[in-house]
């Protein structure tokens, strides 16, 4: 298991077929105002790529641009919604097809209210994994080693959840209503770029 930090673009020959686990840093919570700094992405067998935006890049990134965009590679997130919605702002491109543990986990996880990626490592996979960086300066000049650990934690786990949430979705009956949501988020994620963030466009009210 090796953490790999790549600066503007990711190698072309880093990553093997198949599904793709995705996260971002940025520097806040508001995407046109909070720049990317880092996109985080592991094909799941062991290495973690972190791939380096500095102040003022075009991101450019031909070769993960190549992959988000590829309609045929699915691309695992824990909180999907954020992150198409970064890197559509920044990069480009809509990183899907998308699955999200974190919707997943809301719909066949009932029993709890706690959906954050450590509550679901922990559970799923007995694994602990630290948060302690979650609020750190990703823009600063160099990413400590905690800092680099952390972020390709976000990506670790995803291959190995999505199985076990696909389990429990079809054990359920909720595989269908799974897949309708996570086809709903590339559009959930242009409203939230387009102003309505917080606004319930289905509610009656």
């Amino acid at each position: 298991m090796t953490v790999h930090l790549h600066q503007e673009d990711l190698p072309a020959d880093a990553l093997g077929p198949g599904p793709v686990a995705v996260d971002t840093e940025t520097m806040g919570l508001i995407t046109p105002r909070d720049r990317l700094c880092l996109v985080q992405i592991s094909d799941g067998r062991g290495d973690e790529h972190l791939v380096r935006f500095a102040p003022g890049s075009d991101y450019a990134a031909p070769n993960l641009r190549a992959v988000l965009a590829d309609p045929g590679r699915l691309k695992l997130y824990h909180f999907a919604r954020f992150d198409l919605a970064a890197i559509k702002h920044y990069i480009g491109v809509m990183a899907a097809p998308a699955y999200c543990t974190k919707t997943a986990s809301r719909l066949i996880r009932t029993y709890t209210d706690r959906h954050g990626l450590k509550e679901l490592v922990r559970e799923l996979l007995g694994q602990e994994v630290s948060k302690q960086q979650q609020s750190s300066d990703w823009g600063a000049p160099d990413l400590s080693e905690a800092q680099k650990d952390y972020a390709a934690s976000d990506v670790r786990y995803l291959h190995a959840m999505r199985t076990i949430l696909d389990e429990r979705l079809a054990r359920e009956g909720r595989t269908a209503l799974a897949q309708a949501c996570f086809d709903f988020l590339p559009a959930r994620a242009e409203l939230d770029l387009a102003g309505w963030p917080e606004i319930d466009i289905f509610a009656h009210v």
